[in-house]
């Protein structure tokens, strides 16, 4: 048989010979030269995608080629290589000037004109365009009001997407007409699938059990009882058209052609993009000139207007967010005009107007109910929180008061984020919950975990009363639990242990130590150990699962809590011929009526969605009043350990450091804290081991011995030996040149050069990683990849310590000799001497950096030559 080529199936000629350039056997090892360089430029690939092999081109010269090129064509090149390099800086510099300049300004001094609300201003727009004045500030300002216009752009359309596959409310939307529900099913509008959608949802799909509460919102059925009241007439005219928007939409969607957008995208080379940078600046210019004052200038004025007339302007001055607060009811207003104006829309038929004023009011909307979810309720939490912990802190009201009037966005932010925080733990102990508990006993708390669950279509769907009463509930709630776990913790610490509060919070510190050393103990090993393990959540869902267990049994309330396996298990297969039931009596939803609909159908065959029956014992609602009780008490008492324990243990041991020193309690807590973690891992690891036996246990605790010392041994290597030094490197070639002068004698920390060679050792060896392959990332790899259970101390102490070590202590020792031993000899005077040993050591860094910056220089040329060589 011939050999052809795996490309195009061809033999071999004398023109177009066949080679095998990769390590393939067999029939398609063969392939053309032409073949094979056409398929890398197809691929985008460098290697056989069969046997991984690296494919290499080797030029083949001119026999009468001279053994070197002569000087002018090396200089050719050269000029085109420069040339080349010039025309892309010259890009590049436009499109940063273009992007980072041009834009940004006309922002800035477009957003200055609108706001500062004189005619005088916008007459003098075009002078200030062109202003040099404060171009730096306004460039920075820019940038910002840029990327909050095109976030909040970008926003919209994205809202506009959730309406059109979510749907929108029934008293935005029309039912289909009767012929397009019989004719048209393929093409649909939107409008059927949501009006499907809201059918399956307003029937129930099974009745449910006894003592059951189905699905995971309480607010439910009310829903949908508001929406059954909420009907609309239907227009025929907008039905057509709807439907007619359908089909030009689905056509357009069934011509769409990815593969030309990826060819126009690959022809889009960077020599082109010169054009596309200039039609973007247009586009984006214009887009500032008009979208601003839809955005911001019409809310702003408007809420402006209303706060003069009511006569609130000086509150509203007082509270140092005048601009923002403006606006916020500016869009308050807004959206009751447009609701207004959608009724009156309605009374006289005026369709199209009725639609686009129910979907800006709609924009609206939502975007007032994200800045009170995301903005306003952590805010208000993370303000609650400090108020209830003053007395924690030693602090009053005035103290905070204070430190508003003085910096209000710093306070505002540190507040919000502190609520964010507590919010967001809230939300995951939520999530623990569910995980443990009887799926339904959470039933008035929505289930993040829903693949259903969309906070934006509730937004859209759910009337506005509905979202302020979860609003309320929800600070109500929050609030609650804070006096709860917080204030009552601290007025009891305060009864009981006179002396144990406040906390010390100065940002000062009194002790020997310095807050580097302490902030890089915090940094570096308490946190990870307690943010990057797994153990806690394991240890907090077990203590949740025992404090469950016990207040089931003992309030005879454990069927309701936890389910009975047997019940469940009954459940499982009832449920199952319940579905098949289903299966057989309903049909399967046709493509017309959406995806939502098709999907309410699945839920219907699934019966109640998030819950278990549980058996309901007498005295039901007592019982729960004292599950309720039992758990409060259960976290007042969880509350005052954390407050305590942590901190006590954390001052126990740090006061054999820093005697009586004060020292921030975020320290002595982190501490604390670390050493409790490390006593219950411990604890933890040996009830683990007490079933296997004395041997076994004797057979683990030499083990675990063996590889804590090599362990200890690699960490003072590696943690200590090796920051120490890069350390003290880093202060001789960098401080103490530049902070000590000649005439004073540098003093060295050593505390403080460890601390920052730990850092710098981190930096260092995060660049590695993602650096290219060598030697030393190889090394670091395989020892992140063995870990501390399969830790190899011959490797780590033969590849990684000690040529690492030994770099180090020749990069300290050597100009050390020479400035001290070398030197002197030579006869110098003593200024002299004292001057190369100051600046022995940036200057030898010059050198190592000049060097390599000429190897750089030299590699780059051969590259240039040998370019130059294959082009001729």
């Amino acid at each position: 048989m011939d050999n052809i080529c795996r490309v195009c199936r061809s033999e071999g000629t004398p023109e177009k010979p066949l080679y095998h350039p990769c390590v393939c056997t067999g029939s398609i090892k063969f392939i053309h030269q032409e073949c094979l360089v056409q398929w890398l430029k197809h691929s985008r690939k460098e290697y056989c995608e069969l046997c991984k092999h690296r494919f290499a081109f080797t030029p083949i010269y001119s026999p009468d080629m001279p053994s070197r090129l002569p000087i002018q064509d090396i200089f050719a090149g050269l000029v085109t290589s420069i040339g080349t390099a010039i025309r892309y800086w010259f890009h590049y510099t436009l499109v940063a000037f273009a992007w980072l300049g041009v834009v940004p300004l006309t922002a800035c001094r477009i957003y200055k004109c609108l706001f500062t609300g004189s005619v005088s201003s916008l007459l003098t727009l075009p002078l200030d365009m062109l202003s040099t004045e404060n171009l730096l500030a306004d460039c920075l300002q820019g940038c910002f009001v840029v990327t909050c216009t095109l976030c909040a752009f970008i926003s919209l359309v994205w809202l506009r997407e959730q309406i059109v596959h979510g749907g929108a409310p029934i008293w935005l939307e029309h039912a289909a007409p009767p012929f397009n529900a019989a004719g048209h099913h393929q093409n649909e509008a939107p409008a059927g699938g949501n009006g499907a959608e809201n059918v399956a949802a307003d029937q129930p799909a099974n009745p449910p059990a006894e003592n059951a509460v189905v699905g995971e919102n309480p607010e439910a059925q009310d829903d949908q009882a508001e929406e059954d009241e909420e009907e609309n007439e239907e227009e025929d005219d907008a039905g057509v058209e709807d439907a007619a928007d359908a089909n030009n939409g689905a056509q357009d969607d069934m011509n769409w052609n990815a593969l030309e957008w990826d060819r126009a995208a690959e022809e889009l080379t960077w020599e082109r993009w010169g054009i596309v940078v200039g039609v973007f600046i247009v586009l984006m210019l214009t887009f500032l000139l008009n979208f601003p004052p839809l955005l911001a200038f019409c809310p702003y004025h408007i809420g402006h207007f209303s706060l003069v007339g009511l006569g609130f302007e000086e509150h509203v001055q007082a509270s140092h967010f005048e601009g923002l607060i403006t606006t916020i009811v500016g869009y308050i207003l807004l959206a009751i005009t447009l609701i207004i104006c959608h009724g009156l829309a309605t009374l006289v038929k005026f369709h199209r107007s009725r639609r686009l004023l129910g979907v800006c009011y709609i924009v609206v909307k939502v975007s007032l109910l994200v800045v009170v979810e995301i903005g306003v309720f952590p805010l208000i939490c993370g303000w609650w929180l400090d108020i209830c912990s003053l007395e924690m802190f030693d602090a009053t009201l005035k103290d905070r008061e204070l430190s508003f009037q003085s910096a209000p966005g710093t306070t505002m932010f540190l507040h919000w984020l502190v609520g964010m925080v507590y919010v967001f733990y809230f939300a995951s102990f939520i999530l623990l919950l569910r995980e443990v508990l009887r799926p339904g006993v959470l039933w008035f708390l929505r289930n993040l975990n829903d693949p259903d669950f969309n906070p934006v279509q509730e937004m859209i769907h759910l009337p506005i009363y509905r979202h302020l009463r979860r609003f309320i509930l929800s600070v109500i709630v929050f609030g609650s639990i804070v006096l709860l776990m917080l204030w009552l913790p601290i007025r009891i610490i305060k009864s009981l242990l006179p002396n144990f509060l406040p906390y010390n919070v100065m940002l000062y510190s009194d002790a020997p130590v310095s807050e580097l050393s302490l902030e890089l103990l915090l940094l570096q090993v308490v946190l990870p150990a307690l943010l990057e393990q797994g153990h806690t959540r394991q240890w907090l869902k077990g203590l949740v699962r025992a404090w469950t267990m016990t207040a089931g049994y003992l309030l005879d309330l454990h069927s309701y809590l936890l389910g009975d396996q047997e019940e469940n298990e009954n459940s499982a297969n009832q449920q199952v011929n319940n579905n098949q039931h289903a299966r057989n009596n309903n049909a399967i939803p046709v493509v017309g009526e959406g995806l939502h609909a098709a999907h309410q159908a699945i839920l219907q065959q699934g019966g109640p969605v998030g819950f278990q029956p549980y058996r309901r014992p007498l005295n039901f609602p007592l019982r729960i009043f004292l599950l309720i009780v039992f758990m409060c008490i259960t976290l007042l008492i969880a509350s005052l350990i954390c407050l305590t324990l942590p901190v006590f243990a954390g001052r126990w041991l740090m006061s054999f450091w820093t005697g009586t020193a004060k020292i921030h309690e975020l320290y002595t807590a982190a501490c604390g804290l670390y050493v409790c973690w490390l006593t219950i891992r411990a604890v933890t690891v040996l009830v683990a081991w007490m079933p296997q036996g004395r041997r076994v246990i004797f057979q683990k605790v030499k083990e675990w011995s063996l590889m804590i010392m090599k362990t200890l041994i690699v960490a003072v290597l590696l943690a200590g030996v090796v920051p120490l030094l890069l350390g003290l490197l880093f202060e001789l070639v960098i401080v103490a040149p530049l902070r000590v002068p000649l005439d004073q004698t540098p003093l060295f920390y050593p505390w403080q050069d460890w601390a920052l060679g730990v850092l710098h050792a981190k930096i260092i060896a995060a660049i590695t990683l993602m650096g290219p392959q060598w030697w030393l990332k190889t090394v670091i790899e395989q020892v992140y990849a063995n870990g501390i259970r399969n830790i190899d101390l011959h490797y780590i102490v033969r590849k990684l310590a000690a040529p690492v070590i030994s770099v180090l202590l020749l990069s300290l020792c050597v100009p050390y000799v020479i400035a001290s031993g070398v030197v002197p000899l030579l006869g110098v005077t003593a200024e002299m001497q004292n001057l190369v040993h100051r600046r022995i050591y940036p200057f030898l860094l010059m050198v190592v950096v000049l060097m390599a910056i000429l190897s750089f220089q030299v590699r780059q040329f051969k590259r240039l030559y040998e370019h130059i060589k294959n082009d001729k």
